[in-house]
């Protein structure tokens, strides 16, 4: 998942949420067998045509600590999505492909 997915960028992030745009961040760690099987379905969904607008940030979970503060995020293989400013679902170690396309649902 963390290959070719964008790394977070506050900047792009905020210009995302101004624009009122879907956002999906994924937490993510390398060593996190649950996020490896999060990654198709996150690969699958962002190839849906349904988000096709969906803007798309990885956390890493080893890595970017003060990320971890400012969203609240306490483990890997956690989602969050908004829509604009305001955080519309999370999901924390979910690898059921119709809940996390659910959940991202709620950002578009």
């Amino acid at each position: 998942m963390a290959e070719n997915a964008p790394a977070f960028d506050a900047k792009a992030f905020a210009a995302a949420q101004r624009a009122g745009k879907p956002i999906l961040i994924a937490v993510h760690a390398p060593w996190c067998p649950t996020c490896k099987a999060q990654a198709p379905i996150l690969s699958d969904l962002r190839a849906d045509p349904k988000f096709k607008d969906l803007v798309y940030f990885v956390i890493d979970f080893d890595s970017q600590k003060d990320l971890l503060k400012r969203f609240g995020v306490r483990s890997q293989s956690t989602l969050i999505a908004f829509k604009g400013e305001k955080e519309e679902a999370r999901s924390v170690g979910d690898t059921k492909r119709d809940s996390i396309f659910a959940m991202a649902g709620k950002a578009i």
